[in-house]
């Protein structure tokens, strides 16, 4: 919203100290390569400042990652990025990049900071993602929530669960993320293995009527339970 005048206002670091005082465990940002969302000192700032973790999404562009080592936040989520995309539209071919993903978690970690890969739920992109040394994979969970039927939507589901046990079993921790909102989110709560959501667009939607704070804490009720 603030990049669509490119003035300072709303402050992504004001947003992210709202969400943290309403009950948010981690803020995540995105720095693309183009920097047309989130910028580099919106990054700094929010690493010092934002009174929780910060995990960064980012592309493998050489770039960024020279930020993000430079800045060093407490969590890098490596995804794919496509110039024209309005959101990230899928997840990591890890089996494909492995030796080149497995050089940049080296890296991160060598310098204290945690790695995790952005993975559609698939058995081949989970075991990929264990062999290339990363510690957390975070299941996307964009086919779940764009699924336009019941049963589409229960095979995504599926997808997830066994993505998720396959990867407990592996030593992974698990995340999931992508397009959960406050009415979709319910089901994937019951796959335990998942330990943390990452959950962002639908709760900025919904604080434009309710307020931040409510927003914050109306999902963090429904995760509670």
């Amino acid at each position: 919203m603030r990049q669509a005048r490119l003035g300072a206002r709303p402050d992504p670091l004001e947003a992210a100290q709202a969400c943290v005082r309403a009950g948010a465990d981690s803020i995540v940002c995105h720095l693309r390569e183009d920097r047309r969302h989130i910028q580099d000192r919106d990054v700094a700032l929010l690493i010092r400042r934002a009174g929780a973790p910060v995990n960064l999404e980012m592309s493998i562009a050489p770039d960024v990652v020279a930020a993000a080592l430079r800045m060093k936040p407490w969590h890098v989520t490596l995804v794919p990025e496509r110039r024209r995309e309005l959101t990230t539209e899928g997840g990591l071919d890890v089996a494909r990049m492995h030796p080149q993903l497995a050089r940049l978690v080296r890296r991160f970690q060598d310098r204290g900071i945690g790695v995790s890969l952005f993975i559609d739920p698939s058995a081949q992109q989970v075991d990929a993602s264990a062999q290339t040394g990363a510690t957390i994979v975070e299941l996307h969970t964009g086919g779940y929530a764009n699924a336009r039927s019941a049963g589409s939507r229960g095979r995504e589901l599926q997808s997830l669960e066994r993505a998720a046990k396959q990867a407990a079993q592996l030593g992974l921790a698990v995340a999931a993320g992508h397009g959960l909102d406050y009415d979709n989110t319910k089901p994937i709560l019951r796959i335990r293995e998942i330990e943390e959501m990452n959950i962002g667009f639908s709760i900025i939607a919904r604080a434009l009527f309710a307020g931040i704070g409510p927003a914050v804490r109306e999902m963090k009720a429904l995760l509670r339970r």
